[in-house]
């Protein structure tokens, strides 16, 4: 009995051990972010969480906030939803004409009048170069509703998209005078979090379809964001900018651990369109000091 005594009284204080270090490396987090963040002219949402060892941190990370093309992740998945339930393939032709062409980001705009992509070329450019023109041409076969149902099927109650970019095909949503202030599409860093975690653990659609919505994702060009230092390693990621707001998405594959992040910067008093743009050295500088405060 003397001999089970101790080994309990043990085992409690390695455990009282274990939440006590976990709540100092809290701690320390918290004010590392805290002092990083007190420095950025502009408002600052984030969630971030290391799938591995379950560890989690956030910042306001349940407020609403703007999506800017980081929305482009939803229509993604509904994209892969419609052709693996049969609704569409990826050969579906999608015709280019001057009334679809949109400026931003993108190539589209440049090409001539009457070309022919496939579904799965529009996807493909919405995720990998942010093209705004081939995003529109995907939600006009998908309707803004269809994904907005979508993303509410996957419990993602608050990540909404609008309408088109720029304008036009406003799904019920977006037509609300509340939901006027996002922009393209609304979401939280937590909900975005939790769609990238539903990925990469093969949750959405199949596991085939999840890894190869996350392969896509890898190839995204203009990462200046989040672990912009981390180029060696692998990463899937989105960003999304506005004149007065940067965001971005992704998970890195470090050796401490898979981690899953989601920032949001935003209300900034000055336009920037460089790489160097303060939200995006922010964005850095976060991301660095998440996955030493979340690594294991």
């Amino acid at each position: 009995m003397k001999t089970l005594s101790v080994l309990l009284l043990l085992i409690a204080n390695v455990s009282g051990f274990a939440q006590t270090n976990q709540a100092v490396k809290q701690t320390a987090l918290d004010q590392r972010v805290r002092a990083e963040t007190a420095q950025f002219k502009g408002k600052v949402n984030l969630f971030a969480k290391n799938l591995d060892t379950g560890a989690m941190y956030e910042l306001a990370g349940d407020e609403r906030v703007s999506t800017a093309s980081t929305i482009k992740i939803a229509v993604m998945v509904e994209a892969f939803a419609r052709v693996s339930e049969g609704k569409a393939k990826w050969t579906d032709e999608l015709v280019l004409t001057k009334e679809k062409k949109v400026g931003g980001s993108g190539i589209l705009n440049e090409f001539g009048d009457g070309l022919h992509l496939t579904l799965r070329d529009a996807v493909t450019l919405m995720m990998i170069m942010s093209d705004n023109t081939a995003t529109n041409l995907v939600i006009d076969v998908l309707t803004a509703d269809a994904v907005n149902v979508r993303m509410a099927s996957l419990g993602l109650n608050e990540t909404r998209l609008m309408r088109r970019v720029f304008g036009g095909g406003e799904s019920v949503e977006g037509k609300k005078e509340e939901s006027k202030r996002f922009g393209l599409g609304r979401t939280t860093p937590h909900e975005m979090v939790t769609l990238i975690e539903k990925l990469e653990r093969g949750e959405i659609i199949s596991p085939a379809a999840s890894k190869e919505m996350i392969e896509l994702m890898k190839r995204e060009q203009g990462a200046n964001g989040i672990w912009r230092e981390q180029w060696r390693l692998p990463k899937a990621t989105k960003s999304g900018a506005l004149d007065a707001l940067r965001s971005n998405i992704g998970i890195i594959y470090h050796p401490r651990g898979r981690i899953v992040l989601a920032i949001t910067c935003s209300e900034m008093p000055e336009v920037n369109w460089t790489v160097d743009n303060p939200a995006l050295l922010l964005m850095s500088r976060l991301s660095e000091i998440l996955i030493d405060g979340l690594g294991k």
